[in-house]
Order: C-alpha cells, then structure tokens, then sequence
C-alpha cells in the first residue's frame, strides 16, 4: 500500500484585519461522515491527538490535509481525511468551534475529562495574566500588520494612481487566460462551490507558505508573475468568477495579510491552479507550467520622485512586517509558558488510550465506505 498524499494549508490566519477564520471551510457540513471537535486547554495534547491520527492513516494510504495554526508552526487547528469524510478540529479560542449537528455529524472530545482539576486551579491567578498578556501581544501584532498593509497599498498606489497600468491590454490578457483555460469545457454543477483557505500565513517564525503541498500534483499550473499592483490578484479573482460562472467548484486560498484577496485558485476538475508567485509565496515555474507576467500591461515610469516614494513605502511594509512577527514571537513563547500549568496536570496514559479508541471509530468508518464500494452503482470515494 502506498502512502497518502499530504496537503498542508491554514484556516486561519493573523492579517491586517485581525485573527481571520475560514474554519467554516474546513470540511463541508452537508457531506461530512463524521466530525470530532477537541476541547481542552493549552498543552493538554489537543494537536498531537490529531497528528499521531493523521500520520497513522498517512501511512494506510489516505490523503490527510494539514490545517496548521497560524499563531504557533509547530501545531495544527485541524486534519481532514477527505475520501472518508472526517475531520478533526481544534474547538478552542481564537476559533471556538461548537457542534451544529450533535450525535448526527459531530462529536465532542474533551481533553479536559483527563486532567486534574484542583492542581490547574492552583494556577488561576498565572493562568489569568498569561491569557491577557497573549491577548495584548496579539493586538500589537495586529495593529503593525494593519500599518504594513497601509504601505502596501502605497506601493501598489505607485502603479494605479500614476497611469502605468494599461487597462485594455491587461483586459486581453485576462480574456485570452479565461479562453484558453475553460474553451470546449462542459458546465460541471448548477451551484458551484468556493472553498476558501490561506496558502500562507503570518507566524510566529515569519511568513510561511505551504503553497508547494497543495499545487505541486496538479497537471496544469499558470503561474502569475509581477510586482505588487499590477493586477495579479484582479487577474485571479476574474478567473474564479469566470470558472464559477461556468459551474466549477474550486478552490481559493487569500492572501496572508489582505484576507479579501485571492492570491491563488485550484480548479480540480480540470487539474488546473492559478499561482500568484510574490513574496512571500515565490514559486519557480517547472516545466510544462505557463508564465503570465502581468508587467507586460505597466508602460514604464521613469519619475524617479514616484519610483523613491515606493522604495520608501515598501521599506516602511518590511518594517512593520518585522514589527508584527515579533510581537507574534513574544505571543507564542508566552502561550508556551501557559501550557505549564496545564501539562504536569494531564493524564496523557489516559488521552493515548482515547486516541486510539478513536482512531478504532475512524477505521470502521473507513471500512464502512470500502464495503459500500462494492455494493452494485455505489462509487467509493477517491482518495
């Protein structure tokens, strides 16, 4: 048996505008076989419950998707098994998740069935600073990425407000990717779907991109290339409304720090992803993969009063970019220190044996969809 493919992404981010969740797109209500929603404190195992699962059927051969936290690189908020429909997710702040189909579709497991009680409550009055302190950290973090968005945009100004771009051949070229893209295709669904994701997230440990996991196997990739203000995130928002337009679920994944902007989409019923390739996500074409280069639409500017305004505002965007991550960094060790109230207090014996018990519910589901498999007219899932 081979092992499965994993993707990584994140569903939730810390942007400009806050902590910004998409956790509603984790896994689809309507469709979901089963949810198991994970309560607990800080350090109580809550993502090495859901890791040691996702390794385990890794190795069986399922596709697993990593939903990674944003606030701390080394933990996860969640784990989807798509073939089966299940998923597994952190319900704790900042992405408090209650169930919305008890018993049918979802299960509670709390972690805090295991712990003692008396000796965590001995450390209210630590736990209590602890939490502001994180709570404060966050929004000094908040308010430097909500300044580096303010000289992004000045960036972006270099180009839209000074006439560089030229509007009719961006037009042509955004016709010409829809024509080629989507020519001779049949009309998949009367109500297509979007599921939106981040690709990248703003961490503790800077800017990561988990963008690789989640294009690397597809068979069509058109890669975007261009300076920030160009058009590249126009570009992508027209291909989605005209993919959604001819009735094609896909897949759009924001930008880290602009969260109403789409930075990259995945079509899979054409095996086709559009890649935003700039900082933080750079990603180097392969071969068989199409560059557009949305500089082919700027006519050049030669005032070099426009060109330092923009060296300046992209210098004052890293620096409160690093502002911001510090503030992230300061966060994560501060809520690390929380766990410490919690962890000596846990019986993690305890938590192992409900993993595995589990894990047992989660292969008998498995097993369930492979025997309808093989009833006559019933299509098993793909993984």
């Amino acid at each position: 048996m081979s092992k499965g493919r994993m993707k990584k992404v994140f569903p939730g981010g810390n942007t400009s505008q806050g902590f910004y969740s998409f956790y509603d797109y984790i896994i689809d209500q309507q469709s979901a076989t089963r949810i198991f929603v994970i309560k607990g404190g800080p350090g109580v195992g809550k993502s090495t419950f859901m890791r040691k699962i996702a390794e385990e059927m890794l190795e069986r051969g399922y596709d697993v998707e990593f939903h990674c936290c944003s606030s701390d690189n080394g933990s996860l908020d969640g784990i989807v098994i798509p073939a089966i429909g299940v998923a597994m997710l952190d319900g704790t702040a900042p992405h408090i998740v209650d169930p919305k189909h008890p018993g049918a579709v979802d299960s509670i497991i709390h972690l805090g069935d295991h712990w003692n009680e008396q000796g965590i409550r001995a450390n209210k009055q630590e736990i209590l600073a602890c939490n502001k302190e994180v709570g404060r950290l966050f929004k000094r973090a908040y308010a430097y990425l909500a300044a580096a968005k303010i000289f992004l945009n000045e960036v972006k100004l270099y180009y839209t407000e000074t006439g560089a771009i030229n509007v009719g051949s961006f037009d042509r070229m955004s016709l010409n990717l829809v024509h080629e893209i989507f020519e001779g295709q049949e009309r998949q669904t009367d109500n297509p779907k979007a599921r939106r994701l981040f690709a990248t997230a703003i961490t503790p440990d800077g800017p990561v991109s988990h963008l690789a996991t989640i294009v690397d196997h597809i068979g069509k990739r058109y890669i975007i290339e261009g300076d920030d203000g160009t058009g590249k995130n126009i570009l992508v928002s027209r291909l989605m409304d005209a993919a959604m337009m001819r009735g094609f679920n896909v897949e759009a994944y924001h930008c880290a720090l602009e969260p109403k902007l789409i930075d990259h989409l995945v079509i899979p019923a054409l095996d086709v992803a559009i890649v935003n390739s700039v900082e933080p996500h750079d990603f180097r074409p392969q071969a068989g993969d199409v560059v557009i280069d949305t500089m082919e639409c700027v006519n050049p500017i030669l005032n070099e009063k426009y060109l330092m305004e923009k060296t300046t505002a992209r210098k004052m965007y890293r620096e409160c970019m690093e502002q911001a991550i510090s503030f992230l960094c300061q966060a994560k060790a501060t809520h690390d220190d929380m766990e410490k109230y919690y962890a000596p207090y846990m019986d993690f014996e305890a938590i192992n044996a409900r993993r595995e018990k589990t894990l047992a519910r989660i292969l008998d589901l498995a097993a369930e969809i492979d025997g309808m498999s093989k009833v006559p007219g019933v299509e098993r899932l793909k993984n």
